[in-house]
């Protein structure tokens, strides 16, 4: 057999792996299969689609399909549903047109994705449920809309995606309930940072905490969404033998490379390294996603590349608010060992005297010594603009003194003159200093 890459998944994920081994070998032979029927899409931005931000489906996608065989001689096979992987002969079985069929490959790149968790509906209507992984499902959704079929929705899960499709539902004038099981909105911010989340959610939908799925279902909602978290789609090389880690994922190294020969693995089914936690660690985010995917084509190809790890960096809009956060929390922090500390500040996101401005809540989770390991922010404006800066922090291994010394930027429309960041690093840096003192 001449050389052959099979990329399984054509997500973000995957098409950057097939993307890269073609500039790394314009001569290699390239199949990706896709279970469904789209490939290279912004499943980020399906909520705005729903909302009608994003006017058609197309819109959201990087490139129509036969650009990828026309342009980059890319041989993408869509509904094309990977089944068993069998490493010893170095095949992948996918189920396509109601038939098995099976392909060799000398190289195998992994980006299956995440698995939508589902909870069971008994006797709500078919075809009014869904889960927003696919296009598809948000083309089937959005036809319903469109066509004034939605009164209530019932939304499953408070997470991220949850409170993004909440706030579409509102856009479109459906009147929306939101379940949650626990007892508090974004179980990925600490408790205190997530309190004014809730607060502001309860203000444009009905948000029922600590409920389950019968409390929504009795309010008889006309769809119902369930975005009660992912888990990684590693089943098919997780069977075959590769190693896997936190959650189920698959466990890569630098390079991409699973413990199987030949297999790499990208995207939201790995557990790539964490640089804060200095540990693998699930997840799921598009930026990742892509590098990961860039590094496995280009590796997977015969060139090099290698991934720097994550920090897991991430901003949401809750209806008016910005919500961002990356690292650790305290939570996260405690669970794994690590003695944390966590240091809170409101401040102004502006000049106090320029209009506008708006309260801004800064949380910087850190150790005693100062050594930084997180940080969450809510508020109306600048917390995206900030979050980043952390997240660089981060990488570079800085402490919440070497957070205070930045040189920051100054305008009275965007900040104060004293960042809410740097007020953050301050107060951390003499909470550090008062714990060392009674330590002495």
């Amino acid at each position: 057999m001449s050389s052959r890459l099979v990329v399984v998944g054509g997500g973000a994920a995957g098409m950057s792996a097939a993307s890269a081994a073609r500039r790394v070998d314009p001569e290699l032979e390239i199949v990706v299969l896709e279970a469904t029927g789209h490939a290279a899409y912004g499943l980020c931005g399906i909520p705005y689609y729903l909302a009608g931000l994003v006017e058609r489906a197309e819109d959201l996608l990087a490139y129509p399909p036969a650009y990828f065989g026309e342009r980059r001689r890319l041989d993408l096979r869509l509904h094309a549903e990977a089944v068993a992987l069998d490493p010893q002969r170095a095949t992948v079985a996918y189920r396509q047109g109601g038939r098995v069929h099976r392909i060799g490959y000398s190289a195998l790149v992994v980006t299956t994705g995440g698995t939508p968790g589902t909870v069971p509906l008994p006797g709500f209507r078919a075809g009014r449920v869904f889960t927003i992984r696919t296009l598809e499902d948000a083309v089937a959704l959005r036809s319903l809309l469109d066509a004034g079929r939605v009164g209530r929705a019932l939304v499953v899960g408070a997470g991220y995606v949850g409170l993004e499709l909440a706030e579409a539902f509102v856009a479109r004038g459906c009147a929306v309930t939101v379940v949650e099981r626990l007892d508090r909105v974004l179980p990925n911010l600490d408790a205190d940072v997530a309190a004014p989340v809730e607060a502001h959610v309860r203000e444009h939908v009905d948000l029922r905490l600590g409920a389950d799925v019968a409390e929504g279902l009795a309010l008889a909602p006309d769809v119902v969404v369930l975005a009660t978290g992912v888990r990684p789609a590693a089943t098919v090389a997780a069977t075959a033998g590769a190693p896997t880690g936190p959650g189920g994922a698959l466990l890569v190294d630098e390079r991409m490379r699973t413990g199987l020969p030949g297999v790499f693995a990208a995207g939201d089914c790995i557990a790539p390294h964490h640089l804060v936690l200095g540990a693998p660690a699930f997840v799921p985010l598009g930026p990742a996603a892509n590098k990961t995917g860039r590094v496995a084509g280009t590796v997977a190809a015969g060139g090099d590349a290698t991934f720097g790890g994550i920090v897991g960096t991430a901003v949401v809009k809750v209806f008016d608010l910005e919500v961002a956060r990356t690292g650790l929390t305290l939570a996260e922090a405690q669970q794994a060992g690590i003695p944390a500390v966590a240091t809170d500040v409101v401040h102004k996101s502006r000049a106090k005297y320029y209009p506008g401005s708006a309260p801004l809540h800064v949380r910087l989770v850190h150790g005693a010594d100062g050594r930084l390991l997180g940080a969450q922010l809510v508020g109306k404006e600048g917390a995206a603009k900030r979050i980043d800066v952390v997240a660089a922090a981060l990488h570079a291994g800085m402490t919440v003194a070497d957070l205070l010394a930045l040189d920051l930027s100054y305008a009275p429309p965007y900040a104060p003159v004293y960042d809410p960041l740097l007020i953050a690093a301050q107060a951390a840096e003499r909470d550090t200093q008062v714990r060392g003192a009674v330590a002495v």
